[in-house]
C-alpha cells in the first residue's frame, strides 16, 4: 500500500543553518508514530516541512500518495501546530474556529452539518460546554484543544500533531488519547511530536527519534529512564532552542515523564 507519509533524503536549512540532514521517514497507512527528540533536534521543523509550512531544499515529500503541493488531498489532512494562539483578533467563538477547519482551497463555504461536526470535535477534546465562548477568553491550554478540534473536524485520513498536549491537564490528555485511539481504530494515520508519551503511551507502537537533525532511532518507543519516576526529579522541559546534553545513542533520554 502507498504510505501516508514518505520523505526521502529530506533537507531543510533555515537562517543559513542546516536543520534537517537527509531525513528518511515512512509512515504507513493506519500507523501511529511518535516523533521524539531533545528540543532543537528538528522535530517541529520536520513536521512543518511535511505540510509545506517551511520549504525543503533537498529530497522529496509525498502525502497520501501525492507529491507535496496542490495534488495532495488537503481536505483529508489535519495539522495541529505547536503552541500558537487560536485567537485571531476577530471575535470568534471556539465553534467558529473549529468550523473553519472544514474549509480548504477547494471549499470556501462550510459543508452541511459543519456546526454539528464542530460541536462533536469540541466534545472529543473536552470543550463541549465552551463551544460558544470567544477563544480570546480561553486559557492557553483550552485554545490548544480548540486547534486540535479544528484538525479533528476534517475527519482526517492523516493527522499530524506538534506537541498537542503541551500545557493540557491530565484529564484532557486522557480524553484526547481516547479520541486518537478511536481515530486509529478507524484507520487514521497519526504522526505526533512528543516530549513524553504520557497518556498516549498505550497508543504508540513505533517511535522515530531525531538528534541534531538526523534520525537516530526508528523502532519501538524507548523506555523512560528510572530517574523520571523518582521523587524530586525535575520534570520541567527546556524551551525550544535549548540543547540538553544527552549522550549520543541514549534514546531513552528523548522521553520526559511529568509527575501528575
Amino acid at each position: 500500500m502507498t504510505p501516508a507519509v514518505q520523505a526521502a533524503g529530506l533537507g531543510v536549512s533555515l537562517g543559513g543553518s542546516r536543520i534537517l540532514h537527509d531525513v528518511d521517514l515512512t509512515v504507513h497507512d493506519g500507523e501511529v508514530v511518535a516523533l521524539l527528540g531533545p528540543n532543537g533536534s528538528g522535530k517541529s521543523t520536520l513536521v512543518r516541512a511535511l505540510v509545506g509550512v517551511v520549504p525543503h531544499d533537498r529530497g522529496q515529500i509525498h502525502l497520501l500518495g501525492a507529491p507535496l503541493g496542490p495534488k495532495v488531498a488537503w481536505d483529508r489532512v489535519g495539522y495541529v501546530p505547536q503552541r500558537i494562539s487560536a485567537a485571531t483578533g476577530v471575535p470568534s467563538t471556539a465553534r467558529d474556529v473549529v468550523v473553519s477547519g472544514t474549509l480548504h482551497r477547494r471549499r470556501l463555504v462550510p459543508p452541511r452539518g459543519a456546526r454539528r461536526r464542530a460541536d462533536q470535535a469540541l466534545a472529543d477534546v473536552g470543550l463541549a460546554d465552551l463551544a460558544g465562548r470567544p477563544v480570546s477568553e480561553l486559557s492557553g491550554g483550552q485554545q490548544q484543544r480548540v486547534l486540535i478540534a479544528r484538525a479533528l473536524v476534517r475527519q482526517p485520513r492523516l493527522l499530524l500533531l506538534d506537541e498537542p498536549v503541551a500545557g493540557v491537564d491530565l484529564p484532557s490528555q486522557e480524553a484526547f488519547a481516547r479520541t486518537l485511539a478511536a481515530l486509529a481504530g478507524q484507520g487514521t494515520t497519526i504522526l505526533v511530536v512528543l516530549h513524553e508519551l504520557g497518556a498516549l503511551a498505550g497508543l504508540v507502537a513505533r517511535a522515530v527519534a531525531l538528534r541534531h537533525g538526523r534520525v537516530v532511532h526508528d523502532g519501538p518507543p524507548p523506555p523512560a529512564r528510572d530517574e523520571h519516576a523518582r521523587p524530586g526529579h525535575d520534570h520541567v522541559h527546556p524551551h525550544e532552542g535549548d540543547h540538553p546534553t544527552t549522550a549520543d545513542g541514549d534514546f531513552s533520554a528523548t522521553l520526559r515523564w511529568r509527575s501528575t
